[in-house]
This record gives C-alpha cells, sequence and structure tokens, in this order.
C-alpha cells in the first residue's frame, strides 16, 4: 500500500482550502506524504466545456452550504469570499515560481487570505502586501509568472 496521496489543488477551491486544512492536521499525527499538485480549475472547466457550479445559482447555493457544513464540522475557520469567484491564473502561477520551501506557506498565506479573511486577491496591492510576508518582491514576481516557462508548468498535470 502506498503512503502518498496527489492533492490536486486550486487556490480559488474552497473545497481546495478545506482539504489542505485537513491534510495539515493528519500530516500532524500520520505518516502520509501528501504530493501537492497544482492545476488551473478554471481551464480545466473550460478543456472539459462545462461551467464551473460558481456560475449556476443553484449549485452555487448548495457549494456555499456544503463548504460551511464540513468546515464546521471539521473545527476550520472559513469565509465565503465576496468576490467569489476570480480567476486564479497568477496565484497558481505563484505557487510554481516560489522556492520549494517557501510552498507551503505561500499556499497557508493565500489560502487563508481568500477563504478565512476574505481578501480581494484580484488586488495587485493586496496580493503584494502578502508576498511581502514571503520576503519576494512582488515586481520580479508579477513579471516571472508571465514567463513561458511559468505558464507551461501550470499546463502539466501530474
Amino acid at each position: 500500500m502506498n503512503n502518498y496521496v496527489d492533492f490536486y489543488f486550486d487556490i480559488i477551491s474552497p473545497y481546495s482550502y478545506i482539504a489542505h486544512k485537513k491534510i495539515q492536521k493528519i500530516r500532524e499525527n500520520q505518516k502520509i506524504t501528501f504530493n501537492y499538485k497544482p492545476m488551473f480549475l478554471g481551464g480545466l472547466h473550460n478543456l472539459a466545456g462545462i461551467s464551473a457550479p460558481a456560475f449556476n445559482k443553484f449549485k452555487m447555493k448548495n457549494m456555499q452550504n456544503d463548504c460551511e457544513l464540513v468546515s464546521k464540522k471539521n473545527n476550520i475557520s472559513f469565509i465565503w469570499n465576496s468576490k467569489f469567484p476570480i480567476n486564479s491564473l497568477s496565484l497558481m502561477r505563484g505557487y510554481l515560481h516560489v522556492n520549494e520551501d517557501q510552498k507551503e506557506k505561500y499556499l497557508n498565506i493565500f489560502f487563508n487570505a481568500y477563504w478565512k479573511d476574505n481578501l480581494d486577491l484580484t488586488s495587485e496591492d493586496e496580493v503584494s502586501k502578502l508576498l511581502e510576508a514571503l520576503s519576494i518582491d512582488s515586481e520580479i514576481f508579477f513579471k516571472e509568472i508571465k514567463l513561458h516557462k511559468i505558464k507551461n508548468n501550470l499546463k502539466k498535470i501530474n
């Protein structure tokens, strides 16, 4: 039996946020390796030719209720972001851009900012403030996440 789990995630996904928080609790007590696999959920929806639940008022209501219920049951701080949904492309490219030793902190900062603190992650100023906590120069960050190497890495789903 394998002792690892591949975890595909997008910062924009409330289910990814909740799962990430659960993974953090599991890792404290068990010897399971979680392989974090970034993906662009909006691109996946487009590729599959489907509309995201966020754009269907009935599915959206169900998703909100479900996430609030699951997070409460698991004692996870959760607030439905008032800007949901946003385009997470730069945030996901940013995850690929940061150094390996910064990845977990990057995820914690951006997941919490969006799903716990209700911040507007479409704002470059807001993202720049969060990058400061990682000691990342935002000007370089925004320039480098547009490089083809980063773009292509996000397109590869492992």
